[in-house]
């Protein structure tokens, strides 16, 4: 059994709500008595219950952390740096799957019942409307890698997929390629068809240079590779901006299958910089999404919203950059 908070007042000689003050955040407690309860808690190794103390708070510190991407590797990235953030702020980190959910009220049922104090939606792909539906059951909701919004219905935190599109089809034009193409992540996904508008515009302005459009049917390894297995059989482009590293990952091992480089055979940019992309082997030339920097600002707005609930929803959108390697070839 665990030591009790009651053995903790007895060893100490103060009151049992002595104890629980001293090791509620915020409350009243002379220093006296909290050095005595600090030395009783250390010689009995006692830790306050955290489900327990919520009961008298009326927070669990709880923070729902959903997405629907588990198969790419950058969520890898992504968990690892969010819940390390979440923890250093004394929060506590529920993750949740939504990988095959539809229909935002139940997520919304779902994290209710584990009484969160509020929710971070990471994903670029799950629908706006569930982030939406937490913020109408009166959850704090922060969506993070949403798309970007001059007037949010929440708070977003993200990056500006139309600007990277232009962005990428800008690096494929200065290289001199004949012909490009878009290939994206899913059809429905928002930040495809972000990103996909924002290659399309640009290559408006260059009407000399015929342009393509592809979509897979997720953003994985699998679904990069088949879908440029599929373009190898016909007339492929030059180069292609894949909507996602590991859409582009997927690619380079369909040009290795048909013994073709990237690069001079054809080009390949992809998108987020993940830390498989620099390896050796891969070397991917890519558009950098400041992920540290996101989710900073994420963890940010959820410590700002537990404290004013009612804050006006905001957008904070960070630039991106290209990451020169080796899968374009090299500005004439």
């Amino acid at each position: 059994m665990g030591v009790t908070l009651k053995e903790v007042a007895a060893l100490a000689g103060v009151s049992r709500s002595a104890v629980s003050r001293t090791f509620t955040p915020g409350a009243s407690v002379s220093a006296k008595t909290r050095a005595k309860v600090e030395k009783a808690a250390k010689e009995l190794g006692y830790s306050p219950n955290a489900l327990a103390s919520s009961l008298t708070t009326g927070r669990t510190k709880l923070i729902g952390l959903i997405s629907n991407n588990f198969h790419n590797p950058i969520f890898l990235e992504v968990f690892d740096q969010f819940t390390r953030a979440l923890q250093e702020r004394g929060l506590r980190p529920l993750i949740v799957n939504l990988t095959d959910e539809t229909e935002p009220a139940n997520s919304v049922r779902m994290l209710r019942q584990y009484s969160v104090d509020a929710v971070i939606v990471a994903s670029s792909t799950l629908p706006p409307s569930f982030a939406k539906a937490f913020h109408d059951a009166g959850v704090p909701v922060v969506h993070t890698f949403g798309r970007s919004a001059t007037s949010p219905e929440v708070h977003v935190v993200g990056i500006d997929n139309v600007e990277c599109g232009r962005m990428a089809a800008r690096e494929l034009v200065a290289r001199g390629y004949a012909s490009v193409g878009y290939l994206g992540g899913p059809q429905d996904a928002t930040s495809s068809l972000d990103r996909q508008r924002g290659f399309t515009e640009e290559m408006a302005n260059h009407p000399q240079i015929p342009v393509s459009h592809s979509f897979a049917g997720a953003y994985s390894f699998e679904a990069g590779r088949a879908e440029m297995l599929r373009l190898l059989a016909g007339d492929p482009a030059q180069a292609y901006f894949c909507g996602d590293d590991i859409l582009s990952i997927g690619a380079l091992s369909a040009l290795a299958d048909h013994g073709l480089k990237p690069g001079s055979d054809i080009g390949i940019i992809g998108l987020n910089d993940m830390e498989m992309s620099r390896w050796e082997y891969i070397n991917l030339t890519t558009i950098h999404q400041p992920i540290k920097q996101i989710i900073t600002a994420s963890v940010d707005l959820v410590e700002e919203m537990l404290k004013t609930p009612d804050r006006y929803p905001e957008a904070r959108i960070f630039p991106c950059r290209v990451i020169e390697r080796g899968t374009l070839r090299p500005r004439p």
